[in-house]
């Protein structure tokens, strides 16, 4: 944006496509940050409380390093039922998760943290509802041969290969990618980052 119109906010994530996000609705980051905590899901706590507790818990480790900016942090979390899915760090992972996937409807929680300049916390949960078609052997192998599954949630990625195999969504698509953008430009529409 060549006419900054906003204020400093710092990007507690490590995520590259948040970044790149964020940067689709004109805000480039003024630094980021990623935050390093415990992500085990708590005993018996829902997907959808999970995704908002991550979220929560980043953004208040980054303000203890940055004080009197925007802190924006999110996480996601796919689910099936209340089982939540794994970020694929292995190929086993991610074909478990796809034959676990497919053929049937799934939940992709967002959940996003904004704390203000002035030390307001908003927090918000965004909830996507995605399908996979029925996918053949063949297809998630050629899935797990593309590599895109790596360190994604569930295993798979909607921007990539993966969109060619999803026959339904319903709600936010940027919030699969990982941010809602939608929700992130209210909250900062409404709690004083934009200048003009």
């Amino acid at each position: 944006m060549k006419n900054k119109a906003y204020k400093d906010l710092i990007l507690a994530s490590a995520s590259p496509r948040r970044e790149q996000l964020l940067q689709q609705i004109n805000i480039e980051p003024a630094s980021i940050h990623p935050a390093h905590i415990d992500e085990t899901p708590l005993n018996t706590e829902l997907p959808r409380d999970l995704a908002q507790r991550l979220a929560q818990g980043k953004a208040q480790e980054i303000l203890k390093l940055h004080t009197g900016k925007f802190i924006l942090a999110a996480d996601t979390v796919v689910a099936v039922g209340r089982r939540v899915l794994p970020k694929a760090e292995s190929e086993d992972q991610a074909r478990e998760c796809l034959k676990l996937l497919s053929g049937r409807r799934h939940h992709v929680y967002g959940g996003i943290c904004i704390i203000t300049d002035e030390g307001k916390e908003i927090t918000r949960l965004c909830d996507t509802i995605v399908k996979f078609k029925t996918l053949t052997n063949q297809e998630i192998n050629e899935y797990i041969d593309s590599g895109e599954w790596s360190g994604k949630a569930g295993g798979y990625a909607i921007q990539g290969l993966a969109a060619a195999h999803i026959s339904f969504i319903q709600g936010s698509y940027s919030n699969v990618v990982g941010l809602s953008l939608y929700d992130t430009i209210q909250i900062l529409r409404g709690n004083g980052f934009f200048s003009v």
